[in-house]
Parts: C-alpha cells; structure tokens; sequence
C-alpha cells in the first residue's frame, strides 16, 4: 500500500507515530522555511508541514506542489501548536511533520472550482469535468449517503428473508409506457433486445419460481423527456413478496423507509404510521395524487357559493357540472399587480384560461381587491370567506373549468405559494399512501382504456365483478408512495392467474394473438401455479435526493446525463463506425445524425 493510514483517522493518541499519506493537495500554504499542506483523500483532511531546516528534500519538492496534485508524504504525527487546533476538522488536534514527499502526479490548473469555501461552477462545467466535480465535498457526501442507504436496503431485506436476483439487461421489448431502448443484434439480423423499464414481469416469474422474496437494486432504462426527478437509467429498490396482500407489503415499506431514513440521514420522518389517502381524496383535497403534506392550503370546493354569484364565468361552470375550487395563500393578500399577474400566468402554464381572485386588506376594514368582486355581494363575499378560511391579508385564488385543469392549476400554485412563503419544513421527510386508484383510464384518442398503473395489476376482489360492465368503475389494487411532493414508490398487487390477465389485456385494446407474442411466457406460466403476489419499486435516486436536501436527481447520480440526456463528459450519444452498423445490419436514414 502507498499509505499506512488514511487522511481522516489521525488523532492525538497517534502523535509519535510514523505514517504515510497520500491523497490530493486541497490547499498549500508557502511560509518560507515552513510550508504547510491540506492533504484530502476521502476519509478527510490532514494538515501536513513541510520544514526547510529537518527536511530539506522534502521542502524542495514541496516548493513546485500545487492544489490537486497527488502526493504521498512519510513522517511523525505530533500535537499542533496550543491554540492553532482546527475544531471543524476530525483530524484538528494534530499535524504530520513530513520526513519525506513525492510526487505521485501533478494536477493542471483545474477548469472548475472544487472546494467548499469555492463558488458553484456552472452546470456546464459541472457535467464535461465530472471527474473532478465528483472530488467536490458535496458530491462525496451525496455518494456517501446514497451508499449507506443502499447498505441499509440490502442488511434490512435480508434479514426478513429475501434474497438478492440479478434480472437480465437485455430482454424482449413489450411497450407498455414509456419508449423502450433498444439494443440490435447481431447474431439474430433485424431483431432487437430492451433494455428494462423495470423488471417486472422478471420478478413476477421470481415467484412462479417459488422464491416467495426477492429483491434487486435495479438498473432500469425509459427513453422518455428528462426533467429534474428523471433520468434515461436509474436505480430503483426492487421487490416482490409472495403470498402477501396490500397491508403487507405497505407495512414492510413503512417500516424500512423509516429506519433507513433514521439511520442514514439527519432527516426527521414525518407523520406515522404513514397516512392512508385515496386517490380520489388526494385530488380533492391536493389537486394531485403526489401531495406535499408539510403544509396546509388544501383545495376548497366553493362551486355552491360560485353558481350563486353574478359572475357568468362560475354560473356556467357550476350549470355544467364543472367544479370551482380555491386555496388560501396566507398573508399575501398586499401583494403587487405584478406579482398576482406572475401567478396567472403560472395558471395558465397549467393549463388555465384564467384564474380569479380576492385579496384581503391587512387591517380587515380596507377594501376588498378582485376582479370578479362586483360579481359578489357583500354578504356572499362574507359566506365564500368563512367557507374556505381566509382572514385579514389572506389571497384566495379561484380556477374553475375541467376537473383536470382545475387540479393542475391549483396544485400548482400551491407548491408555488409553498415555496415562496418557505411554508414547507426541509428538515422532515413527510411520507403518505395513496390507495385505491381506478384500474383504467379512458384514452379519448384512441377510444380504449389505458391501464393506469400497467397491465399486470390487479383489481380489488369485490369490484372485478364490473370488469364487464363498468370497467371505469373498478378500483385497482395499486399504491403509490409519496415524499414531499414527490412519488418514491409504486407498486401493487398482481394478476396472477391466465383468465384474468386475458381479460385485462382485452380491455386495453391488445388483441389477443399481440398480447401472446408480447407476454405468451407470463400467461404460460400462470398456468403452472402461479401464487397470489404483489410487490414495490422504489426510487432509489429520489429517496437520496431528498434525504441528501438535493433540487435534482442528478446530484445523487455519478455520471448522470443531461437535460437532453447527454453525456457532455464522454461526448454521448455518439457516431459509430460504419463497420459496427454493417455487422448490425443497420442503415442510417440520410439526414440522421
């Protein structure tokens, strides 16, 4: 080994031993016949000094050292000088008296800042030199963490009986969501393998096959548009029980999300046992079934006290079944035309035509703002108020339209209002359950019903009777998990018999000589005593993110990719070889790139 001790462990009941380091140079510091180096490596940090007068060698060499070369230093660890101690540092208490140095390798002038006291380099930057941005403290804590957290995963489910199967890479195209990657061969011309979008189909098998507990940290791969909780691969806790039913499986993940973010992060959890929401009480009361619940301003339904009011707008909506809701932001009732103006057009983003609103004074004896204030008396403004609990400087911000568009909207400026009041506490990480989400939803487009979930959940026992008659009606056996605002994990109870997943596959359109090209092996093996099972997905990427207070997942991730999911540091995708394409027996359509 090039050291015998790490740049993190040395303490003051180490002090007249002999060591030897070797790290990167974070800091050099020339006082004439002493020089003083930071020497990191990921352990941590120690001082190491450099004296002209013991070893005169050593300071030579130490004159042409700059920041980020890496060295490797011999010598005796003493006590530093009463008063010099450095508190932030573990290794603060002593110094390294350097016998000996070398330089190992020298390091140009970095293209980015990498210390802590140090500005944040640009995006750009960040992604074409990963390899030193990931030397940054930042990203080594984030990759720490995301380490312990995958420990913690692995120690809790093995100690209640799972065991740990890799899935294959390469597998058989089955379009079921998002685009599939896909990989050409070689051998079998015109014939392509996927990369997975999960492995569920493979762990549905796992329990055919009789392992009744399985679990994997899953690669898994969706060519879809990229935002700051996606990337084309990411990594997610894969598993699936036997013989189990919902509560089981919710119970499990209650209990390891809990210890996991107790033990590895300086997160609190929130509420538990983890509230129970349905979906259709998550978008009432949110507008979303990924609810943030670290803060109130829940959505109100006023359309009784809309459709009473002159304004023209609501009266249609209400005629017409449409629902008129509203949230209270708190306290922002002073604010300026700009600002209101700022949150219409976030409304519209969202897919409104417009949004109304009343703004109440400070002092509760000032004048009403609105737009639409003419269009109440002041006795129903009065009722509306005390319906949806608005006091002095409160703003109530009304959507009416489509039920959809009235939840996009006001969702929207909720996580708004949030953000710029700072109403939501970073510190805890808020989990809830949304159950009972419908097993289809009517494609317009396509005159079908799409799964809502996917094709292999299964519906609640007592509504699989209106299959035939109302498939719109029936509830699924699916459950998502959410975080602040953000969906961790999915999962449900399956279909695990032939005639059930026949009927499935026949309301979402896939006739069925397709459904037995594309999943002939799952229906096969339902024939072969397939147990009653279900299972969850975690996302790995997600949980760090925010357990790691993180505004993307890409600050938890390696080598992520871009926006446009790029590699700016490998420069990828890329141009291969003509020759690669001809053994693939593949053409480029003129104009591609």
């Amino acid at each position: 080994m090039l050291k015998t001790r790490t740049c993190g462990e040395l303490r003051k009941n180490h002090a007249g031993q002999q060591v030897t380091l070797a790290g990167w140079v974070s800091r050099r510091r020339d006082q004439g016949g002493l020089i003083f180096i930071n020497l990191r490596d990921r352990w941590g940090v120690t001082q190491v000094v450099v004296n002209r007068d013991t070893a005169p060698e050593a300071h030579a060499v130490a004159e042409d050292i700059r920041r980020e070369f890496v060295v490797q230093v011999t010598g005796t660890v003493g006590q530093r000088p009463k008063g010099q101690e450095k508190a932030d540092w573990a290794t603060g208490e002593i110094e390294v008296e350097v016998e000996q140095l070398a330089i190992l390798n020298p390091s140009r002038t970095l293209p980015i800042p990498i210390g802590d006291e140090e500005e944040e380099p640009r995006e750009v930057e960040r992604m074409k030199y990963r390899y030193l941005d990931l030397r940054r403290p930042r990203m080594q804590r984030n990759l720490f963490l995301r380490h312990e957290a995958v420990l913690y995963m692995r120690n809790f489910l093995s100690e209640r009986g799972f065991i740990e199967v890799e899935t294959p890479i390469l597998f058989k195209s089955t379009p079921e969501g998002a685009r599939d990657y896909l990989v050409p061969s070689r051998i079998h011309p015109g014939k392509f393998y996927a990369l997975p979008q999960s492995p569920q189909q493979l762990k549905q098998l796992l329990m055919v096959a009789g392992y009744e507990r399985y679990f994997q940290i899953a690669r898994c791969f969706r060519d879809e548009d990229q935002r700051g909780d996606r990337q084309p691969e990411f990594t997610q806790l894969d598993l699936e029980m036997s013989f189990v039913e919902r509560d089981d499986v919710l119970g499990l993940i209650e209990e390891l999300m809990i210890g996991m973010v107790e033990e590895v992060s300086s997160k609190a959890v929130g509420t538990t046992p983890f509230p129970r929401l349905s979906y259709q009480e998550a978008m009432d009361r949110f507008g979303t079934d990924r609810p943030d619940l670290r803060y109130g301003m829940e959505l109100i339904d006023i359309a009784e006290i809309a459709g009473r009011s002159a304004f023209q707008v609501f009266q249609d909506a209400v005629a017409a079944g449409k629902p008129v809701k509203a949230i209270v932001a708190p306290g922002v009732g002073g604010y300026s035309r700009r600002q209101f103006d700022e949150l219409r057009e976030l409304a519209r983003e969202a897919g409104a035509k417009d949004i109304s609103y009343f703004a109440l004074p400070e002092d509760g004896d000032g004048q009403v703002k609105s737009p639409v204030g003419k269009h109440f008396s002041p006795e129903l403004q009065a009722e509306l108020f005390e319906r949806v609990g608005a006091g002095p400087g409160d703003l109530v911000l009304i959507a009416s339209d489509e039920a959809s568009v009235v939840n996009d909207t006001l969702s929207t400026l909720r996580a708004e209002m949030a953000a710029r009041l700072g109403l939501a506490d970073d510190s805890v990480m808020n989990f809830c359950w949304v159950i009972d989400f419908p097993l289809f939803e009517w494609n317009e487009d396509e005159n079908r019903w799409d799964p809502s979930h996917h094709m292999f959940t299964s519906p609640r026992p007592e509504a699989a009777i209106l299959l035939d008659s109302d498939p719109g009606a029936v509830l699924s056996q699916q459950y998502d998990l959410v975080c602040n605002g953000y969906e961790v994990a999915g999962g449900s109870i399956r279909i695990h018999n032939r005639e059930m997943q026949e009927k499935v596959f026949a309301l979402v359109g896939l006739e069925m000589a397709q459904a037995k090209e594309r999943f002939g092996h799952m229906l096969e093996a339902f024939e072969y005593g397939a147990p009653p099972h279900g299972g969850i997905a975690a996302g790995l990427d997600r949980l760090v993110m925010l357990m790691a207070d993180e505004p993307n997942i890409r600050e938890v991730i390696a080598f992520p990719k871009t926006q446009s999911a790029s590699d700016l540091m490998a420069d990828a995708p890329s141009l291969v070889d003509t020759e690669q394409l001809d053994e693939l027996h593949i053409q480029v359509a003129a104009g591609d790139e």
